[in-house]
C-alpha cells in the first residue's frame, strides 16, 4: 500500500519503506549525529583512563631564572642581619618516568635531574647539581585509593556509553517510525478527503436531479450540499496536515527541504515470538538505564569509602634511592656521585573537627541507601514498561489482522451504500454512516500498524537485542 503526496509535478518522488526511513534516520538525522558525538566524548575519556594506567614520561624545566635583588644575610662579625645586593642565574630540569599502581594506590617513579646555579655577587661561584638516577615510590598506606576506584568506575562508564549509543540510535528508530506513520495517517486522510469530495460532488449532482422529481426532500438535498462543503473544507485541512507531517519527517531525516516522499506502508509483520523472561534478562544486561543505577551506587560507595578514611588517621609513605653530586663543572657533577637515600613517613590525625568528617560520612551512607532504593524502584519501573510493551506487541498483531478485515468490509459497505443511494434504496443517513465507518476503519488500520511497529522498536530499545535474528544489537561508531 502506498500513499503519495505531490509537492511539485517536476520533482521525482522518493518512495521510502519504513525500513529505509529508519535507516536514513540512523545515518543522517541530527539525533543520530548527536548520539555519535556523545559516545565519542566518552570514548576518548576512556582512552585517557587507559593511557593513565601506562607509564608516563615527562620533562619539567626552568630553562632560565635571573634574580637581581637585595637579600638579607647574617653578619657574624657584627651579630646583625644586613641587606646585600645579589645577582644569581638558575636553571633546572627534571626527566621523570611515572607508573601508577591501581591495586596499592601508589606511584612508582624513576627520574633524573640537573641544575645550574651561578652567583654574580662579591663571592662569585658556579655550581652544577645532578641526580643521574633516582628510583622511588610514594603512597597513602591507609588513605583513600583513587586509582583503585577509578579502575572500577571508568570501565562501567564506558560500557554505559557504548550501550547508550545503541539505545539512542534505537530511540531514533522509534521516533522515525512515529513520524513515518504520522505522515502515513496524514496522507491517508488526504486521500480519503479527495475521494470524499469526488463522491460528494457526484452525490450532490444526483441529489439535485432526484429533488427535481421529488424523489428526495429539500432537507436531504441541503444535507448533500453541506456534505460537499464539509468535504471541501476537510480536503484543505488534510492538505495542510500532510504538509506539516511531510516537513517533520524530511527535517528529521535531514533531507533536502524540497524533497517529495511517497510512503510504502509495511504489510508484512514479524513472525517471531519474544519470551518475557528472555527479554527481561537482555534488558538487565544491556539497558543503559539499569547500568546507570549500578554506576550511581558504585560512585556513592566510593564516596562512603573516601569520607570514612578521611575521618580516621592517615599514614603516608615516601621512599627513594639514587645518586647525586654537586660540582663546579658539568662533567664533575656526574663523577663519583654519592648515594642519596630518602625515606619518610607522614601521619595525619584529625583530633578535633567538631564532627565535620563524621557528618560527611553519615551523609554519604544515607545517600548510598537512597541510591540503592532508587535503583530497585527504577528496575521495577523498567521491567513494568518492558512487560507492557511486550503485551502491546502481541496484542497489536491480532488488532492489525482485525483492522485490515474491518477496512476491507467498510470499503465494500460504503461502495454498496453509494450504489444503493444512487438508485434510491438508501437514505442520506445510511450513506453518511457508511462513509464515517470507512474513514474510521482506515484510521484504525494505520493506527494499529503504528502501535505495532512502535512496540517493536521500543522492545529493541529496552533490550538492545534483535530477537528476530537472536543476536545483540551492535553499532560501529563513526571516527572511533
Amino acid at each position: 500500500m502506498i500513499f503519495a503526496l505531490d509537492i511539485s509535478a517536476q520533482e521525482a518522488k522518493k518512495v521510502l519503506s519504513l525500513e529505509e526511513v529508519v535507516s536514513k534516520a540512523n545515518e543522517k538525522s541530527v539525533a543520530a549525529f548527536k548520539a555519535q558525538n556523545i559516545y565519542l566524548s566518552a570514548y576518548w575519556q576512556f582512552k585517557a583512563f587507559r593511557a593513565n594506567r601506562l607509564p608516563s614520561l615527562s620533562l619539567n624545566m626552568t630553562p632560565l631564572r635571573y634574580n637581581r635583588d637585595f637579600v638579607r644575610r647574617y653578619d657574624s662579625a657584627q651579630n646583625i642581619d644586613v641587606y646585600r645586593p645579589q645577582q644569581t642565574l638558575f636553571s633546572h630540569g627534571n626527566l621523570s618516568l611515572i607508573q601508577n599502581f591501581d591495586w596499592l594506590g601508589g606511584t612508582f617513579f624513576v627520574d633524573s635531574e640537573l641544575g645550574y646555579y651561578q652567583n654574580f655577587s662579591d663571592h662569585k661561584f658556579v655550581q652544577y647539581s645532578s641526580v643521574p638516577i633516582r628510583i622511588g615510590y610514594r603512597q597513602q598506606l591507609l588513605g583513600y585509593n583513587a586509582f583503585g576506584w577509578e579502575k572500577k568506575i571508568e570501565p562501567v562508564k564506558y560500557t554505559i556509553a557504548q550501550k547508550e549509543l545503541i539505545y539512542n540510535i534505537e530511540q531514533t528508530s522509534e521516533e522515525a517510525t512515529n513520524l513515518f506513520f504520522s505522515l502515513a495517517m496524514a496522507q491517508a486522510e488526504h486521500q480519503l478527503a479527495a475521494d470524499k469530495i469526488k463522491s460528494a460532488d457526484t452525490l450532490y449532482a444526483i441529489g439535485k436531479e432526484r429533488f427535481e422529481i421529488a424523489s428526495i426532500s429539500q432537507s436531504d438535498l441541503m444535507t448533500l450540499r453541506l456534505d460537499k462543503i464539509n468535504a471541501e473544507n476537510a480536503l484543505q485541512t488534510a492538505k495542510l496536515n500532510e504538509k506539516r507531517a511531510m516537513f517533520a519527517l524530511i527535517s528529521y531525516l535531514n533531507l533536502d527541504k524540497q524533497s517529495s516522499i511517497s510512503l510504502e506502508i509495511p504489510t508484512t509483520l514479524k513472525t517471531f515470538e519474544i519470551e518475557a523472561a528472555e527479554a527481561l534478562a537482555q534488558a538487565k544486561e544491556n539497558n543503559p538505564n539499569y547500568l546507570k543505577q549500578q554506576l550511581q551506587v558504585l560512585q556513592l560507595e566510593e564516596t562512603v569509602d573516601k569520607t570514612k578514611r578521611e575521618a580516621r588517621f592517615n599514614l603516608g609513605l615516601s621512599a627513594s634511592v639514587g645518586f647525586n653530586q654537586v660540582a663546579p663543572t658539568l662533567s664533575a657533577a656526574y663523577q663519583s656521585p654519592l648515594q642519596q637515600d630518602v625515606f619518610a613517613l607522614t601521619l595525619s590525625v584529625p583530633i578535633l573537627d567538631w564532627g565535620v568528617n563524621k557528618g560527611k560520612y553519615n551523609v554519604a551512607k544515607s545517600n548510598l541507601s537512597v541510591a540503592k532504593l532508587s535503583a530497585q524502584q527504577e528496575e521495577v519501573k523498567l521491567e513494568e514498561e518492558l512487560l507492557m510493551t511486550l503485551g502491546d506487541f502481541k496484542i497489536q498483531q491480532q488488532i492489525i489482522s482485525s483492522a485490515e478485515e474491518a477496512l476491507s468490509l467498510a470499503a465494500k459497505a460504503y461502495q454498496q451504500t453509494q450504489e444503493r443511494f444512487i438508485i434510491g434504496k438508501a437514505d442520506i443517513n445510511t450513506l453518511t454512516l457508511a462513509n464515517d465507518r470507512h474513514q474510521q476503519a482506515q484510521r484504525n488500520y494505520i493506527s494499529a500498524l503504528r502501535n505495532y511497529w512502535l512496540s517493536y522498536y521500543k522492545i529493541r530499545k529496552y533490550t538492545l537485542y534483535d530477537f528476530e535474528n537472536n543476536t545483540p544489537i551492535t553499532i560501529t561508531p563513526l571516527n572511533e
